[in-house]
């Protein structure tokens, strides 16, 4: 049993076929099904199963995927051990992360990481979630910061939620329903972000698999500009918890939520190679990602609290 092909299991997995995998390592699908056949033959079992067109784990591949992940996190661990023992170059880190994580999350980590390591020069730099992860995986970023990253060539640690939580402004009539159907929120005027975005089609579904039409009278480009609208009472929004963490806590925006609709869940991830053992910079920005990551978030607003004591 090879590294590589474990690698390879893992990404077929990932990927749910051989094509993707392929794509996904850079390497001709020929190779991928070599591995895979070289890792059953030392196994002596079939890892995969096909029905149809369907490629599924095989009862031998079942067992054996915690084992490979955790395989490849002790040998990430191992190269980590190495390298510290080496003499490291400090001074330079390269981030990316997605936007938002840019402007709502990532300036009070910098400020924080800036005092404690004044010396160190600092690259940051935005991009959708697939790029952030395209940036790591080509070496052009030491970790990666965004939403549901996985890969098997990178480690990915889930940092917090971030859902999309629907807000309105606090003299909105909606504000005084802390809780409503979806029926409730079809006609309320709503304002969408970002048109194709993982976001946009998060909330759009939500309303399709209930067989409803959002009444959406406003479209920008941004989660910033979406804000902006509702504080002055253009209309409702869902938007990321961590965009409206501080309105909230401040009383201008109020969150509604909604009762008969699963919660908008997205996970904010943090990822960084394999194969390229952490600098002592890096590793230090990671601790100071988990910190920030355990502060809690208001999930309501101090006026609906206000509210609620008062019935």
């Amino acid at each position: 049993m090879e590294i590589d092909q474990v690698e390879t299991f893992l990404a077929v997995v990932t990927y749910g076929g051989f094509h993707r995998a392929a794509e996904a390592l850079h390497v001709s699908q020929p190779a991928i099904s070599a591995r895979i056949r070289a890792l059953e033959d030392s196994l002596g079992a079939k890892l995969f199963t096909r029905a149809h067109a369907n490629l599924t784990l095989s009862a031998a591949g079942k067992a054996l995927r915690p084992h490979a992940e955790q395989l490849l996190r002790n040998v990430a661990l191992a190269r980590q051990a190495v390298h510290e023992l080496q003499p490291s170059a400090r001074g330079a880190l390269n981030i990316a992360a997605a936007l938002s994580v840019c402007t709502y999350f990532l300036p009070d980590v910098m400020k924080d990481y800036q005092l404690a390591n004044p010396k160190v020069m600092v690259s940051l730099r935005s991009g959708t979630s697939v790029q952030v992860l395209k940036m790591v995986l080509d070496g052009e970023a030491d970790i990666g910061v965004a939403r549901s990253l996985n890969h098997p060539e990178v480690e990915t640690m889930t940092l917090r939620d971030d859902p999309l939580i629907l807000v309105c402004h606090p003299a909105h009539a909606a504000s005084r329903e802390r809780r409503v159907r979806l029926e409730e929120v079809e006609a309320w005027p709503l304002i969408f972000y970002d048109r194709g975005s993982s976001d946009w089609t998060l909330t759009q579904g939500m309303f399709r698999r209930a067989g409803l039409l959002p009444n959406v009278v406003l479209e920008v480009e941004t989660i910033e500009a979406a804000k902006r609208m509702v504080e002055r009472k253009l209309g409702l929004s869902f938007l990321p918890q961590i965009a409206v963490a501080q309105e909230l806590r401040q009383g201008k925006l109020a969150a509604i939520e909604i009762t008969n609709a699963e919660p908008l869940q997205r996970n904010l991830d943090v990822i960084h190679p394999r194969h390229r053992p952490l600098a002592s910079d890096a590793q230090a920005f990671l601790q100071l990602l988990r910190a920030a990551a355990a502060t809690p978030v208001p999930h309501t607003t101090t006026a609906g609290k206000r509210r609620h004591s008062r019935t």
